[in-house]
């Protein structure tokens, strides 16, 4: 049944009245959702911190499409506080724990998924940078120190997996994938450990900055591409079509973009193609993604900072490269992976802290 409209002149009254109590509900709500932004940005993370109200106000669905993969009960928690920069997050299925560089510190963390427990996983670490598992279980970090790829082997032992292309010595060694069919390592070298004594040794660099693969079996490296500024994070699609790279060139090249670019993997061996997967603006302010990760469904989960509130945290993006939601950290993300015991968590390696999440999807690939 349709109510009859009123007339403006027999219900004016009524009508200022009815939007004299709008125009303040407005007032709070929009007051409220700014306070809610606010405490959001600022929140307390400390172990007595109060719980998050339900569902997490930084968890944002951007896009419809991002609103399956967000959890109404699901908050994103602190695990551990206490690193100079968190880097390299990798989770140990067999140990079931989440390894993760501190750089500067030259040490690795590992947190264990039964307690709760963090501990000293390797003192000293070479100023370990990102860290992957190979599908035989054994740990590969790509360090800074000395750089190369290096590989701790069941026994104990570490074995060099890479230290220099074309009879030179690598800059320093970032972000390191494993494919499945064949075990080859592929990994990125922007060289910035070679840049600051921070976190590595200060000194030239020897070459162009680009993408390598190793050869699992011969052990031959090869550059499969340098049409990128400062190759950083990297990850595969579900199906290792696709080989995604983010490039943070803009941290010391004027007019490198901020961006994450995608090559087609051809023969499972060469990269061809190469092109921009996403822009890393929103609003008209644009980060770095340095980390990323694929799930499941092909969506690519990137770590963003150095913009601010609001922005820093991790950034997610449909395979079109459309963003569709955003996880808000108080800290700068500098990477990120998927682990748990059903690989549905989301494990955050942000600047002094390590973070986590569990969301309605799955990593498309071991660590």
């Amino acid at each position: 049944m349709t109510e009859p409209i009123p007339s403006p002149a027999e219900n004016q009254p009524q009508a200022n009245a009815d939007n004299l109590k709008l125009g303040r509900r407005s007032f709070l709500a929009t007051a409220a959702a700014a306070a809610a932004a606010n405490l959001a940005y600022g929140r307390d993370y400390g172990p007595d911190a109060e719980p998050v109200r339900y569902p997490d106000p930084d968890v944002v669905v951007l896009d419809p499409r991002f609103a399956k993969y967000k959890l109404g009960n699901a908050p994103i928690q602190r695990l551990y506080r206490g690193t100079l920069w968190a880097e390299g997050p990798a989770w140990n299925g067999v140990g079931r724990y989440l390894l993760w560089s501190d750089i500067p510190n030259n040490v690795q963390h590992r947190w264990l998924e039964e307690d709760g427990h963090v501990s000293v996983f390797r003192n000293p670490a070479g100023n370990s940078n990102g860290n992957t598992f190979d599908y035989q279980g054994r740990q590969t970090p790509s360090q800074h120190w000395h750089p190369r790829l290096v590989r701790y082997e069941h026994d104990g032992s570490m074995t060099i997996v890479a230290d220099k292309y074309d009879g030179k010595p690598f800059n320093a060694p970032n972000d390191a994938v494993v494919h499945p069919d064949d075990g080859a390592i592929w990994f990125t070298d922007p060289g910035y450990g070679s840049l600051m004594n921070y976190e590595g040794v200060k000194g030239p660099l020897h070459l162009k900055e680009a993408i390598y693969r190793i050869d699992a079996k011969t052990g031959m490296i090869d550059k499969v591409a340098d049409d990128i500024f400062k190759p950083n994070g990297l990850c595969f699609s579900p199906d290792y079509k696709l080989l995604y790279v983010a490039d943070t060139g803009a941290s010391h090249y004027p007019e490198a973009p901020k961006e994450i670019k995608v090559w087609d993997v051809v023969d499972g061996k060469k990269l061809a193609n190469g092109r921009v997967f996403t822009s890393m603006e929103l609003d008209g302010k644009a980060g770095f993604a340095d980390g990323i990760r694929a799930d499941e469904d092909g969506n690519v989960w990137a770590s963003a900072g150095w913009v601010g509130d609001g922005y820093d945290g991790v950034h997610i993006f449909a395979p079109d490269g459309e963003r569709i939601g955003q996880i808000r950290l108080p800290e700068i993300c500098s990477n990120v992976c998927f682990g748990g015991t059903k690989r549905n968590r989301l494990f955050m390696t942000a600047s002094q802290s390590l973070y986590a999440v569990y969301v309605e999807t799955k990593g498309a690939h071991v660590s």
